[in-house]
């Protein structure tokens, strides 16, 4: 039957495990993710915390990880609609997330 080729291919591409924001993510090399807004410029690059890094060799804690800026965006509008029934309450708010698009440009074991 043989190896399903998704794990075939994750056993040979190395990854990292990352720190950004209070959030942790999976990422590879060229991967582009969306994060919590960065305080750093778009074009910027910057190394975020790295908590393990992995490859057909197994995972090993820390490493390199050099990531890019690519630009600040906004995310989906969310509507918040509070209603108390029989109160003649009702309220409706909304935002926007600030947020950054990061592209890994390196990772080193």
């Amino acid at each position: 039957m043989g190896v399903p080729s998704s794990v075939v291919e994750m056993s040979v591409a190395e990854y990292a495990v990352i720190a950004l924001g209070g959030k942790q993510y999976r990422v590879r090399e060229g991967e582009r993710i969306v994060v919590d807004r960065i305080a750093a410029e778009p074009g910027e690059s910057i190394s975020p915390r790295v908590l393990a890094t992995g490859s057909a060799d197994g995972i090993t804690d820390g490493g390199t990880v050099t990531a890019e800026v690519e630009e600040h965006v906004l995310g989906p509008k969310i509507t918040v609609f509070t209603y108390r029934a029989k109160k003649d309450s009702k309220r409706k708010m909304g935002h926007r997330s600030h947020l950054s698009r990061v592209r890994i440009t390196a990772i080193g074991g």
